[in-house]
């Protein structure tokens, strides 16, 4: 079957991007309410439970209360600019929502339609450029408030979100060397198991990288601003980051895109690492359009819509364990944070990479065809790499807390130890 060409592209690719963007403004509504819900599972309590049944329209009185509060500007801020940092804080998430295939495609009597806003050749390099724009809002923010406790802020988001980047892009390096491909739509098919057409793995990437997805899933976090590398509000250190100046609409900006971040995270780890919209154990849904325009398997409605239901369960699957870890895991201190992303994450990283690229070569090498058992082989070694790093590499050795050099010298006097111990603290 044939894309949709012409005026009937044109209509098709309006009718999605205005259906995407009112599917994400729903997804962040219900986030916000599933967030108060978890917090209130977490400390045993009922969370919102008066506006609305089960207090479902908390999410509307709280969005009335953004808009009707009154909107406050510092005399002294950079007006322009502080208007402009909200806008770039929603930017980036809501852009790169457009280039995740959400579902399999759909057959329409004008022709194919997938289920992608932009299917951009470079899907990729795409997802890093736009999400490196997420660290202007955060510094512009801070900047233009004139506030020492924003400006603080803004510098301590724009330092963590600058080094986790380069985790989070190196995270995806074994990923292209696995696919050998960047388009998004073409890392999906790969992870499906087909019976004709070209070779695929036959399992989603998680197996095979593990350890790939593990440092994604931390720089993602860090990225994100979540805790515990919420660094950048620390409302008990710096009275609430480089927001601090924002009221009524604008702030709820700030707060509708950590949010929207959320989500279009979950939804790219579900790409790179979990089939995307495959769903597990059954073939049906395997349909893949090839570079030439062949279609293999047989796309209908229903698949559309049950891979789409698919999706959705991946995505929330991931928003989920997000907002468990928030309530469940304390916030990092500043060294430790910067110790874990330039001393740890990036040269475990770069020899993961090497690691990983020396094992698809000897393998391809070995004559081992790719599928089941190529994949079977790199798990393995992923494995054995997972408990080499969570169980021998650091143990307190960089990311330390403030009295581990106490405890690496307990023959050292009282009034040494209290000086290390001082120390620890002031770092």
């Amino acid at each position: 079957m044939e894309a949709v060409t012409g005026t009937a592209f044109v209509v098709a690719t309006i009718l999605k991007t205005i259906v995407f963007f009112i599917i994400l403004l729903l997804g962040v509504a219900l986030s916000t309410y599933m967030e108060r819900k978890v917090a209130g599972f977490m400390q045993d309590r009922s969370g919102p439970n008066r506006v609305g049944p089960l207090g479902i329209l908390q999410v509307m009185a709280d969005g009335l209360k953004f808009i009707l509060k009154e909107e406050v500007t510092p005399g002294a801020a950079h007006k322009k600019f502080f208007i402009l940092a909200p806008a770039l804080a929603l930017f980036p998430a809501t852009v790169l929502f457009g280039v995740i295939p959400l579902g399999s495609p759909l057959p329409t009597r004008w022709g194919r339609v997938d289920m992608i806003v932009a299917d951009v050749p470079i899907g990729f390099l795409y997802v890093l450029a736009i999400s490196s724009l997420a660290v202007y809002g955060v510094v512009m923010a801070g900047w233009s408030s004139n506030s020492k406790y924003s400006f603080l802020g803004g510098l301590r988001g724009s330092a963590q979100m600058i080094s986790y980047e380069i985790g989070l892009a190196m995270s995806l390096v074994p990923v292209l060397m696995l696919a050998g491909n960047v388009e998004l739509p073409v890392l999906v098919s790969m992870q499906q198991s087909f019976a004709a057409g070209p070779a695929t793995y036959g399992m989603w990437f998680m197996l095979p990288l593990t350890l790939s997805g593990f440092f994604m899933l931390v720089s993602s976090l860090a990225e994100t601003n979540r805790v515990p590398f919420d660094l950048p509000e620390a409302e008990a250190e710096i009275v609430g980051g480089y927001h601090t100046e924002y009221s009524s609409m604008k702030f709820g900006m700030f707060f509708l895109g950590e949010y929207f971040h959320l989500i279009t995270t979950g939804a790219l780890i579900s790409v790179f690492f979990l089939g995307g919209w495959d769903i597990p154990f059954w073939q049906g849904d395997n349909i893949r359009v090839l570079a030439d325009g062949t279609v293999i398997g047989d796309p209908t409605w229903w698949k559309t819509l049950l891979t789409m239901v698919a999706f959705t369960m991946k995505t929330t699957f991931f928003v989920v364990l997000f907002m468990f870890i928030r309530w469940t895991i304390p916030r990092f201190r500043y060294d430790q944070l910067m110790d874990l992303g330039w001393k740890v994450f990036i040269p475990a990283l770069m020899a993961y990479i090497m690691l990983m690229a020396v094992a698809i070569v000897a393998l391809d090498s070995a004559g081992v065809p790719v599928g089941l058992g190529f994949s079977a082989a790199l798990f393995g070694l992923n494995f054995v790499l997972m408990l080499i790093f969570l169980f021998v590499l650091d143990r307190g050795r960089l990311v330390r807390g403030a009295t581990a050099r106490t405890r690496a010298t307990p023959g050292a006097g009282a009034a040494t130890a209290s000086a290390t111990v001082g120390e620890g603290e002031g770092d």
